[in-house]
Formats: structure tokens, sequence, C-alpha cells
């Protein structure tokens, strides 16, 4: 028996982000602290018409080179996206699960992992991709405090080169 299900305007989307980019990236991991900055590159691949494949290479605020790997794909049987990162700097494998705005501009992915302030505790999270154009697009992601709000920790800007 032969499978062929055809791409999905859901996964037509993902395909915009496929492309050679750099970013400047700005985090603030505590209240109160000074924002961090870095730059780098990534890639973003098709994998089939399904999925895209993004390795990005960077500086960590430290000075060590740092590089993530995202991937995202679209399950129609759970009209969800999913996928997963993982980085060269943490030890925790973030799975995504999220969907489109009405506007299908911007594409928020829940996760949950280690809390910043103390790692033996479990915190939401929310990377949320807004495609600006075909040339910028921005992740923001936040962290659901202790007291209930979402506070943003880091955001990326992405220009094609």
């Amino acid at each position: 028996m032969e499978l062929h299900i055809e791409p999905q305007k859901e996964h037509q989307w993902l395909q915009k982000l496929a492309g050679e980019w750099t970013f400047e990236l700005e985090a603030t991991m505590a209240p109160g602290q000074p924002p961090v900055k870095s730059t780098g590159t990534e890639t973003v691949r098709p994998l089939g018409g399904f999925w895209i494949l993004a390795e990005a290479q960077g500086e960590m605020s430290c000075g060590g080179p740092a590089t993530t790997i995202m991937t995202l794909g679209y399950d129609p049987r759970k009209n969800r996206f999913v996928g997963t990162f993982i980085g060269s700097m943490i030890s925790n494998l973030w799975v995504y699960d999220g969907q489109l705005d009405a506007a299908e501009r911007a594409l928020a992915l829940d996760a949950e992992g280690p809390h910043l302030a103390a790692q033996d505790k479990v915190a939401k999270y929310k990377d949320i991709i807004e495609i600006k154009s075909d040339a910028h697009r921005i992740l923001r992601s936040e962290m659901l405090d202790d007291d209930g709000k979402w506070r943003e920790i880091m955001t990326i800007h992405y220009r094609r080169k």
C-alpha cells in the first residue's frame, strides 16, 4: 500500500522560512539584568515538502560558539504544528506544539523546559515566529513567570542574505 499525501497550506507556510539568513539576537534572562546580544547565521532547508530544518551558528555572550537545530512540520491529524529545538549549549530537548494566527503571519510554538531561575523547576515557554516580509522575520521567546504573566526573554531578527 502506497501512502501519498500532498503538502497542505501549513506545510507551504513553513517553506517561506527556507534560505540563508543572518540574525541579531537580544536576550534578557532575568529581570533587571542587562540584555545579552549576539549575531550569527542560519540555514533553513526543506526536507521534502513537509518539514524544515534550521541550523544556526553564532557566538554566545560568554564568547563561545553555539549551534542550534530546529525542526518544524505540520501534523494534519492533530491540526497542529510540531517540532523540536536543540542547542550545543543546553542539554534539554525542546518539543514544540503550535498553531498559526488567523492572519497566517505568526506561528506560536509552545514548549516546556528548565526554569531560567531554578533548573530543578519546569516552566512553560512560547516561541513566536513572525514573518514581517520575504526578507525579514522575527522570533520572540517568552517564559511564563511564577506570577502567571508571560515575560519576553529573547528577540531575534533574521534578515535574508
